[in-house]
């Protein structure tokens, strides 16, 4: 049973596969989301509770050092004069990060140098040597939602975020799965008959976030001769509004996106659906078409899993990553050496476990 508002818990010690029961029950924890235009820290108590929060935008031309300096400052910043109670930070960040080490294997352009990023020890480095958990962002959103939004009170979770790319994250017996090469989740990259020759931004052809993020709903309208809208936003007011191209184009690109969810329920068996990003404020014309695909594809026993809009769309990456650090054992947070490696004598995970989120656009009506 979904009980919202509920923080839910697992039993068991994290592993390499995920994150546990929450551990610690003292102190404060920070959390961090790092994208590629913005980045945002807050203050989390135990509990979930966002205490403080502060946003700047990314250095993501300056590099990996300048992008460190940042979030480092933004913790600081959201701590304050609690600065001495804050026990560890949790940082989610785009990108496909491995969840041992705590570096980032791989990375888009849209953050100069990030591939290669040891993300963990730069960060605890930079704020005195705090235990540092690390996650891609598109799981901490989920681990949000799983915590204190939508996905409250439920063990098997499917949250896929749409918004400059598509994203998602799996969460089973309520633990973010990540896989073993840290690629798990990247729904984006599941094939549709729409996007068929359509090229990916991950350099491949006919996936569907080639034809269902918000960046491809744009250009698509454009493509075919739009000229009411210059952005996703308006080409949504227009759809809302009756008009045929903006709508056609927001039934086909849902469409797209409501087949590879229904193929991605059909493998996982989920309890519930999370849809977050920006791309969900596009209401109605996008929704309708999302879910009838999605009711088309599924086998019938999954026709009454619920598919919902997210319930925490500005906070929910935040008390993720945050839960990161509540979420693993004492015995299992090795220390990380000033050169930024791991000592994993004992065998158990680094000091701060890791696990590329949709980059929301600049508006966020949900319209279940």
């Amino acid at each position: 049973m979904k009980a919202t508002g509920m923080m839910s818990s697992v039993p068991g010690p994290a592993t390499g596969t995920g994150f546990g029961e929450t551990k610690t029950s003292a102190g404060l924890v920070a959390g961090v989301d790092i994208g590629g235009t913005k980045t945002a820290a807050g203050l989390v108590d135990p509990s979930g509770a966002l205490l403080a929060g502060a946003t700047r935008p990314t250095p993501a031309a300056e590099g990996r050092e300048a992008i460190l300096d940042t979030a480092a400052e933004l913790v600081r910043s959201v701590a304050g004069d609690r600065w001495g109670s804050v026990t560890a930070v949790g940082v989610g960040s785009a990108g496909v990060i491995d969840p041992e080490r705590g570096v980032v294997v791989s990375a888009t352009t849209s953050l100069t140098g990030w591939a290669g990023t040891d993300l963990r020890g730069g960060l605890s480095r930079r704020l005195g040597g705090l235990p540092v958990a690390t996650a891609n962002d598109v799981h901490a959103h989920a681990l949000g939602e799983h915590w204190r939004g939508a996905a409250a009170g439920c063990a098997d979770v499917l949250l896929v975020a749409v918004g400059t790319g598509v994203g998602a994250s799996i969460v089973l017996g309520g633990r973010v799965r990540h896989g073993p090469h840290a690629v798990a989740g990247h729904a984006g990259h599941v094939p549709v008959p729409a996007a068929a020759g359509a090229p990916c931004p991950c350099g491949g052809t006919g996936h569907v976030e080639a034809v269902a993020s918000g960046p491809a709903l744009l250009a698509e309208y454009l493509r075919r001769g739009g000229t009411g809208a210059a952005d996703l936003a308006g080409v949504a007011r227009l759809a809302a509004a009756g008009d045929p191209l903006a709508t056609d184009v927001l039934v086909t690109g849902g469409t797209a996106l409501g087949q590879a969810i229904g193929g991605l329920m059909n493998v996982i068996d989920p309890e519930i659906v999370v849809i977050g990003g920006g791309v969900t404020g596009c209401g109605d014309p996008w929704w309708q078409p999302v879910r009838a695909a999605i009711a088309a594809e599924t086998l019938p026993a999954l026709r009454d899993v619920p598919i919902v809009p997210a319930a925490l769309p500005s906070t929910a990456a935040l008390l993720g990553a945050a839960r990161l650090p509540l979420t693993i054992t004492p015995t299992a947070m090795t220390t990380a050496t000033a050169t930024g490696t791991a000592d994993t004598s004992t065998g158990t995970l680094p000091r701060s476990v890791t696990d590329a989120a949709a980059e929301e656009p600049p508006f966020t009506r949900k319209n279940p």
